[in-house]
């Protein structure tokens, strides 16, 4: 999957929290500064962008940094958990996580599967709500498909009118 940075700034919030050390961000969330939590969240501030939990585990080998699988997977659940990164849904398939609070949506790529961050209007949960539910609606997700930029310019002349009826 191709990786990009985001489109947006980031919120003052999020500057915040990238300012400060992932011990301070750690202890401020109430959770021990555990190595497999120390290196998950360090890696997420320093690649940027989309990765599910088997990329992080496949990176953190990489760079002799290995960690367990269910290192991995509860790190980021409590990560998760205490607001210190977001999923990323981003429709079917393995589960994206990214490093954030500032609530917002998602553009993924048809072709090439490039996930972008799309700021929200209202910026917090839930954004949507619909006129009647069955319940509280504690979250809406949008999930914006198309062709990225870069995917539009390599289509042939030809191609363009079956991509814009």
């Amino acid at each position: 999957m191709k990786r990009t940075n985001d489109q947006k700034q980031p919120s003052s919030m999020d500057q915040n929290k990238a300012e400060k050390s992932p011990v301070q961000r750690l202890r401020e969330a109430n959770l021990k500064a555990t190595r497999p939590r120390l290196l998950i969240l360090s890696l997420l501030h320093e690649l940027k962008g989309h990765y599910s939990a088997d990329e992080l585990a496949e990176i953190l080998q990489e760079r002799q940094t290995p960690l367990p699988r269910a290192s991995v997977y509860n790190s980021l659940d409590a990560l998760l958990n205490r607001g210190l990164v977001m999923m990323a849904d981003v429709g079917p398939g393995r589960a994206l996580y990214e490093e954030g609070s500032t609530w917002h949506h998602h553009f993924v790529c048809i072709v090439c599967g490039d996930v972008v961050n799309i700021p929200c209007v209202k910026g917090e949960k839930p954004c949507l709500t619909p006129e009647s539910v069955p319940g509280v609606v504690e979250e809406a997700q949008v999930i914006f498909r198309g062709r990225c930029h870069d995917c539009l310019s390599k289509v042939e002349p030809h191609q363009a009118l079956t991509l814009h009826p």
